[in-house]
């Protein structure tokens, strides 16, 4: 696997999530115990990516903090021996190797995307949405990775819904490939209604994206909302016979959707009844307080 970098944007107001985002960015809402955005990062790392630029906006300067080392901190609980909550403060820090651009106007995820060109520079590389977290045992991005050194297409992560939810997501025209959960994309339709969606396969937050995307991004005119959309220059490069094309990844496993605030709270209590130190004592509790509802 070719050195890759990650791109994660992160400028966004977070309004659902008001007033709690007025003064928090919302990739630092808690699940759990950690920050939505570490386990976008540590999925990052855990695909073989040490290199990850965060696109940020104004009032987000405590996204770099938090992977920022804190030295008073880790002094204090080293003095105490509190050694456990000392490696998870560290874990942080020592990451992967972080850096921040501002976004400047919030003009829509295919600007942000842009805003990583210099970085980037010309070389393929991910980018994940903090909305939508991976589970760890479901390696989503590590498969999309490898799709892409094999085909040189974009690839971008898809997900079967019931259709009367569609309207909340892009959607995919797809046509089955001879690779068992993997889909050659024809065309994409931004939060389209039930009716007019070409599947229920859903767009969701991962994308392993060709440097030619940058130049589709350049030339994109604002769409909807008044913003530059990555679906749109994913739409042109689906609809170029002479380019790599798009493909997509069916994924199966499990996600955790934090972008509204019932799949927010839904996700909290999935991860936390699935871990070793918090699931024996919270699954009984959740079984006796649906009983009660």
């Amino acid at each position: 696997m070719r050195t890759m970098k990650a791109v994660i944007p992160a400028a966004g107001l977070g309004t659902r999530f008001l007033p709690a985002t007025k003064a928090m960015p919302k990739e630092m809402l808690p699940v759990v115990d950690k920050p939505a955005i570490q386990y976008v990062v540590e999925e990052a790392v855990a695909a073989g990516i040490q290199d990850i630029l965060v696109i940020i906006g104004r009032n987000k300067n405590a996204i770099s903090d938090h992977f920022d080392s804190v030295p008073e901190l880790e002094v204090r609980l080293q003095e105490k021996g509190d050694h456990g909550r000392l490696e998870r403060v560290m874990k942080s820090s020592d990451l992967a190797d972080i850096h921040f651009v501002r976004q400047g106007e919030p003009k829509g995820l295919g600007h942000a995307v842009l805003r990583a060109r210099t970085h980037v520079g010309d070389s393929s590389f991910a980018v994940l949405l903090g909305d939508d977290l991976i589970d760890e045992r479901d390696p989503l991005l590590t498969e999309m990775i490898a799709t892409h050194e094999r085909t040189g297409a974009a690839v971008i992560a898809l997900m079967e819904v019931d259709p009367g939810q569609i309207h909340l997501y892009g959607a995919a025209a797809a046509v089955p490939t001879e690779t068992e959960g993997v889909v050659r994309v024809d065309g994409l339709v931004e939060k389209p209604s039930p009716q007019d969606a070409p599947s229920n396969l859903a767009v969701i937050g991962r994308y392993v994206l060709p440097p030619a995307v940058f130049d589709i991004l350049e030339r994109t005119e604002p769409g909807k909302g008044g913003e530059i959309q990555l679906t749109d220059a994913l739409q042109d490069l689906a609809a170029d016979p002479a380019g790599p094309g798009v493909v997509g990844v069916v994924f199966g496993g499990r996600r955790y959707d934090t972008g509204d605030r019932a799949d927010y709270i839904k996700a909290i209590v999935q991860l936390a009844t699935d871990r070793d130190d918090l699931g024996e004592e919270l699954r009984p509790w959740l079984k006796r307080f649906a009983a009660d509802l």
